[in-house]
């Protein structure tokens, strides 16, 4: 999900029906749409969070993680440049949507950790997550493009620490509660998560800053290890 590099303002959109997708993706007015559109499953599943399940210290962040992601999307940057590859449009609709699947199919389960640890992870993964879409601010976007390159706060230790919180929320949520079914909806989940990310790179290192971003950071979910 997610922060994107800036490129030159001659960017070229081609011509024919390429072309013409391309300057359609790239218009103030869409790009703001398509954000509204895309953003209103994340707004009933922030809502329930917060006032269908009560309070507890994971849910709260995750709720707060919500509303940043909710916010910087309806405000969020017009991109340079966009894919159009239609498997990377897919893979993002698969990947950004899999949450709500996750929280539909998870059966109560039982758990394999004690409870103060699965708390401790999805708690720690929900703040992960506000940092970094605080340090993303309004560089978001679900499918790769090209807006302004983030290398401040959680992006100056991966390049993918969105992707890194969410797994470590995944992971407290199966230890609070295994079963087969989470087990197979949580490795899915985080299988999304490496894909997209290894397809948001393959989109954005044609462009030199960030080709020398991923130099400089070259960790792209635990800082020292992948």
């Amino acid at each position: 999900m997610n922060r994107r590099t800036e490129a030159s303002p001659s960017t070229p959109r081609g011509d024919g029906v390429k072309g013409k997708l391309l300057s359609l993706l790239l218009s103030p007015v869409v790009d703001k749409v398509i954000a509204v559109i895309a953003v209103l499953p994340f707004v009933w599943l922030t809502y329930v969070r917060l006032h269908s399940f009560g309070f507890d210290v994971p849910r709260i962040a995750l709720g707060i993680q919500g509303l940043i992601l909710i916010g910087t999307m309806i405000t969020r940057k017009t991109p340079v440049r966009v894919s159009t590859n239609p498997w990377y449009w897919l893979l993002t609709f698969v990947e950004t949507y899999w949450v709500l699947v996750v929280f539909i199919v998870l059966q109560r389960g039982h758990p394999i950790a004690p409870y103060w640890v699965s708390s401790v992870l999805a708690t720690f993964g929900g703040v992960v997550m506000i940092w970094a879409r605080l340090s993303l601010g309004r560089n978001i976007g679900f499918v790769p493009a090209l807006r302004s390159l983030v290398t401040r706060g959680a992006y100056g230790y991966v390049r993918h620490p969105i992707y890194s919180g969410a797994v470590i929320v995944f992971v407290g949520s199966l230890l609070n509660g295994y079963t087969l079914r989470n087990f197979v909806a949580v490795a899915l989940g985080i299988f999304w998560f490496l894909l997209k990310s290894l397809a948001e790179e393959s989109f954005l290192r044609s462009d030199p800053a960030y080709e020398a971003y991923m130099r400089r950071v070259p960790w792209r979910w635990i800082p020292g290890i992948a």
